[in-house]
C-alpha cells in the first residue's frame, strides 16, 4: 500500500514548467540593449552605402555632362532652365548620345530632390561642380569660382567636379 500512496502524491504534486515574469522581464531587457547597441551601426552602414551609391552616379552625371558638352557646342548645361520645375539633368536625359535616362536623385534628400549642380556665373563658363548634400543632408558648397575652385567649406557633400577637387570630392 505504501506504493501506491507515494504514486497518488507524486501525481496530485504535479508542478507546470514555464516562464516566471522576472524571467521574460530579464530576456526583453537583453533584447532592448542588443537593439540599442546595434541601430548606431546599422545608420552607419546605411550612411556608407547611400555614399557609395551617390558617388556612383556623380561620376555618370559627369559623364553625361562632358558628353554633352563635346556634343554642344563646347558648353555645359545650364545651370537654371526656363521651367522651375523642370530639373537640370533634363538637358542631359533629351541629349545625344543619351548618358542618363532619367533624373538621379541625391539619397540623402528627400525622394524628389536631385543632385546640385552649380556653374561658375561668368558666360561660357570652363567649370562646374556636380554634388549630393551628404550624410548631415546639409549643403555646404556654395559654388566654383572662374578658376574652378569649388566655393564654400564641402564638410561632408560628395562632389566631382571638372575644376580642382578637394575632401569629398571623387
Amino acid at each position: 500500500m505504501n506504493c501506491i500512496s507515494l504514486k497518488k502524491q507524486k501525481g496530485a504534486i504535479k508542478m507546470k514548467r514555464g516562464f516566471t515574469l522576472i524571467e521574460l522581464m530579464i530576456v526583453i531587457a537583453v533584447i532592448a540593449v542588443l537593439v540599442g547597441i546595434s541601430l548606431p551601426h546599422f545608420k552607419g552602414m546605411q550612411d556608407e552605402g547611400n555614399t557609395a551609391k551617390a558617388a556612383g552616379e556623380l561620376r555618370t552625371l559627369a559623364t553625361a555632362i562632358e558628353s554633352y558638352y563635346i556634343h554642344n557646342s563646347r558648353a555645359y548645361p545650364n545651370q537654371r532652365t526656363s521651367n522651375p520645375q523642370t530639373a537640370w539633368q533634363s538637358n542631359l536625359t533629351g541629349s545625344r548620345p543619351q548618358i542618363i535616362t532619367s533624373v538621379l536623385y541625391d539619397p540623402f534628400e528627400a525622394a524628389s530632390t536631385e543632385y546640385a549642380y552649380l556653374t561658375n556665373d561668368t558666360s561660357n563658363s570652363q567649370y562646374y561642380v556636380v554634388f549630393s548634400v551628404g550624410p548631415d543632408g546639409v549643403p555646404d558648397i556654395t559654388g566654383i569660382d572662374p578658376n574652378g575652385v569649388v566655393e564654400g567649406g564641402p564638410d561632408d557633400d560628395i562632389y566631382i567636379s571638372n575644376g580642382t577637387s578637394g575632401t569629398g570630392g571623387f
